[in-house]
């Protein structure tokens, strides 16, 4: 496996630097030689997006959803080389990559039909009142169109559906907008694999070729280049809080600084109730310790916090829940550097006062490594307040569980806590008149409350909201998953008295699909 820099959809190679894949269970390096971008490479895919993007913003909407499909079919294809490829990237098991590219494929096809449909555009139609008193108005007609050329970084926990052909590139494309893509340097076979399934895509579609661009670097500078470029109209993250906001801050600094839609991380705490604890306890013992540990804590909705209120239940549910962590093997981490970070962060919380250990695996792979033991650890309400350190992320299988005296003191834990993707809400139908009070504080922390489940598994659906208020992300006006997750990579624009064979066919009379607004002939003008 020889994979270059995929710019434009066209292999470009010359004397530099490449760079290997490894295995993180083994540290083993991996086949394949991936060439390191450079200057000259950022400036070559930005100069191609931007012609592309002449063209393909006014492309027929069936022909761009028939791109996505193609995509999608082209991913089926090489399936089974694509899975096991990140199974090897990424130390997650099969069986969640074969789901996450059935999500990836999913997403592809749904935006294909949003693009199809139609109706994403928002059109609306304000026609003239030549008549009106003491002015004329004029016809006016608004629609939301691409801005232009998008950088997407992959993301490490997911190395199908966040990354080059997940759903930031899938609604860039939607939208009309090329994309140039930064790989995720541990994904980097994974990257190839479905950089070429794009390009054969971009080839049957007869779309532009600088469209699509695939870029590799295992540091800063490629990156840093491509969200500073003049050609780049806004960038898609999902990563670390570090990481985001330092994009965010090279983005402001551009002479003209553009969006970065950052997804940066989030504790998702979920809040049992007194009764539901009472009413379930081994049930919700078992549920939370499968989802504190899928896929080794390494999801961005991973419950890393748990908040509760003293009772003889809570002392049921910690035997129940110790019982089920203890049991759970080590798992492969992502990376070595996620590892080591893991390992170093969840042994200093340990030294944090008021923190004691509630459970941890014992059953470890010491053949393997960069594993991962699940913790649980353990604070009153009083020192968790009191401590900013213990309400900060561990990305891992970790959760810390925050025991309150009473309600309000419940309510004062979730005075302090930052803006989260997720909070989910344990609760019997009675519970949720009599705390009111705590659900509004929790509404206003989060961008998706859930009641009475868990916050691992996000649906790619039309209402799907995966953003929150900072720092979960930057702008949580936002979604990246989801339909609605288009509306980053679009701006209004506005046509007035337009020639009616000059304008966008979602704007012509007659369009099934446009607003229609009639305004009172007596209406005037500002």
């Amino acid at each position: 496996m020889n994979g270059k820099n995929i710019i434009g959809s066209l292999y470009q190679t010359g004397d530099r630097e490449f760079l290997k894949a490894a295995d993180p269970s083994t540290g083993l390096l991996l086949e394949g030689e991936f060439s390191r971008a450079n200057e000259s490479l950022v400036e070559s895919a930005l100069a191609l997006a931007v012609d592309a993007f002449q063209t393909y913003r006014f492309i027929d909407k069936d022909i761009k959803a028939a791109f996505l499909n193609a995509i999608a079919d082209e991913l089926n294809k090489v399936g089974e080389i694509l899975v096991n490829r990140a199974a090897k990237e990424s130390g997650l098991p099969l069986p969640r990559l074969q789901g996450e590219l059935g999500r990836t494929t999913g997403q592809l096809r749904m935006f294909a039909s949003l693009v199809s449909e139609g109706s994403w555009v928002d059109a609306i139609i304000d026609t003239a009142l030549p008549d009106r008193q003491p002015q004329p108005k004029p016809d006016i007609r608004r629609m939301l169109v691409p801005i232009g050329p998008v950088v997407i970084f992959g993301a490490s926990n997911f190395p199908l559906a966040f990354s080059v052909a997940g759903g930031d590139t899938a609604s860039a494309f939607a939208s009309g907008c090329p994309v140039i893509v930064k790989a995720h340097p541990a994904h980097l076979g994974t990257s190839a694999i479905v950089g070429q399934a794009i390009v054969k895509a971009v080839e049957l579609c007869g779309i532009p070729k600088g469209v699509f661009s695939l870029l590799y670097d295992d540091g800063y500078a490629v990156g840093a280049g491509l969200v500073k470029h003049p050609l780049t109209k806004a960038v898609a993250f999902t990563g670390s809080f570090k990481g985001g906001m330092g994009l965010v801050q090279l983005a402001n600094e551009r002479e003209h600084p553009i969006p970065v839609f950052a997804e940066m991380g989030s504790i998702n705490p979920v809040v049992f109730l007194p009764d539901a604890l009472e009413t379930s306890t081994s049930e919700l013992a078992k549920k939370y310790a499968a989802s504190i540990t899928l896929g080794a804590g390494q999801f961005c909705t991973n419950p890393g916090l748990l908040l509760t209120i003293k009772s003889a239940a809570l002392e049921t549910f910690k035997a129940a829940l110790a019982e089920a962590i203890n049991v759970i093997p080590s798992s492969t981490m992502l990376t070595e550097g996620i590892a080591n970070n893991y390992n170093k962060v969840s042994s200093e919380i340990e030294e944090e006062i008021g923190v004691s250990i509630l459970a941890s695996s014992t059953s470890e792979n010491k053949e393997l490594q960069n594993q991962s033991k699940a913790i649980i650890a353990e604070v009153n309400a009083v020192d968790f307040i009191n401590n900013p350190k213990l309400q900060e992320e561990i990305f891992g299988p970790y959760s810390l569980l925050v025991v309150a005296e009473d309600i309000n003191e419940l309510e004062n834990v979730i005075n302090v806590l930052k803006g989260q993707l997720t909070i989910t809400l344990m609760a019997e139908q009675e519970e949720l008149l009599l705390f009111n009070t705590l659900i509004a504080k929790l509404i206003d922390k989060t961008g998706r409350i859930i009641l009475n489940g868990v916050p691992t598994g996000v649906e790619v659906c039309a209402a799907m909201q995966h953003g929150g208020p900072f720092p979960a992300t930057n702008d949580s006006r936002f979604t990246s998953v989801g339909t609605t997750a288009i509306k980053r990579f679009v701006r209004p624009l506005a046509y007035q008295d337009w020639v009616q064979d000059l304008l966008p066919p979602e704007l012509k009379n007659g369009n099934p699909l446009g607003i229609l607004r009639t305004v009172n002939q007596k209406m005037t003008h500002e």
